[in-house]
């Protein structure tokens, strides 16, 4: 019996990183997720964002993958992915960590597992 019309809250799909991605959000994320480089260092540019961004370089070179690393600084961007906390790791437009600086073997064994 629904008392005054009150409706359940339907369960929203979430990841680590807070992933509540709006309708309004979704073309920036699409749009994100399928241009350019595979693997995106996302934050601001600080000292840990770079340090996630050259153990990102230094995986990719370690399994002799040639892809690009992009850093994207832009704050619409970082939200579009959902992300709450950075810096973040995107791998093939998903989020793959956030929140912390990953060691150059976490980074080798999340691009092993992300590309099969």
């Amino acid at each position: 019996m629904g008392l005054f019309g009150k409706k359940k809250k339907e369960a929203v799909p979430s990841c680590c990183c807070g992933d509540d991605r709006k309708p309004e959000n979704t073309e920036k994320t699409e749009a994100a997720e399928t241009g350019g480089a595979s693997v995106k260092i996302l934050g601001s540019g600080c000292a840990k964002c770079d340090q996630l961004e050259a153990a990102a370089r230094e995986a990719l070179a370690q399994l002799g993958m040639e892809d690009t690393v992009e850093h994207v600084k832009d704050f619409a961007q970082i939200a579009a992915y959902g992300v709450m906390s950075t810096p973040a790791l995107v791998v093939d437009g998903k989020v793959a960590s956030c929140g912390k600086v990953l060691k150059t073997g976490e980074v080798v064994k999340i691009l092993q597992a992300a590309r099969g």
